[in-house]
């Protein structure tokens, strides 16, 4: 489990959200063993986060006790239960292990929940161009594979996605940055590609 800040989270926080001139809330979905947390209250920023994970929720709050009230277990693609609406809402790669219509309903969530202005970043959202879109079998979505094996292996599903639709699931966003990561291996695997986005979008 990862104890370490995503540095590409770290830098786009950095230059779109200009944290330091105000204090700013956030919330992180799929907040995972609380990698980020130290980051963000570097930044004296108010947080907030969300896991589908009882266990890591429990831990995290023995290991936060300053946040235990912060810190919920929850389906973000159902409800974000939290009364206060955030200047910033962030996810590395955990909505991508939902379909099309569940990252619908939680980016309709997330805009329900921004502040006017508020941002969005995403973080490492697979791309079709990824090794793994070709490998992994196929269900009724077709931007969402299963996997018994291979590169995601041990994950139930991945959802990929290219800039079409992209651009449709963030229709009701400004978008402000799409930026696409393109990485081909070639020791020890030659011509394996690993590709992703990152996305900021805000509400207008």
């Amino acid at each position: 489990m990862n104890n370490w800040p995503f540095s590409d989270l770290v830098s786009y926080v950095m230059r779109f959200s200009k944290p330091g001139k105000s204090k700013i809330r956030v919330l992180e979905l799929g907040c995972g063993s609380g990698a980020n947390i130290p980051f963000f209250l570097s930044l004296n920023a108010e947080y907030f986060g969300i896991d589908g994970s009882k266990t890591t929720i429990r831990k995290l709050k023995k290991k936060n006790p300053m946040l235990k009230n912060n810190i919920v277990v929850g389906d973000f693609t159902k409800e974000l239960p939290f009364q206060k609406k955030f200047d910033l809402i962030v996810d590395r790669a955990s909505i991508n292990h939902n379909p099309t219509n569940g990252i619908k309903k939680c980016l309709d969530l997330v805009h329900q929940k921004l502040k006017t202005n508020g941002k969005f970043i995403g973080i490492d959202w697979v791309s079709t161009r990824d090794i793994g879109y070709k490998s992994g079998r196929k269900t009724n979505d077709i931007f969402t594979k299963s996997y018994v094996g291979g590169r995601y292996y041990g994950v139930s599903k991945i959802h990929f996605n290219n800039e079409k639709h992209l651009l449709n699931l963030l229709k009701n966003f400004k978008i402000l940055c799409l930026d696409e990561k393109i990485y081909k291996s070639i020791i020890p695997i030659k011509n394996k590609t690993i590709a992703a986005w990152n996305i900021v979008a805000q509400k207008s």
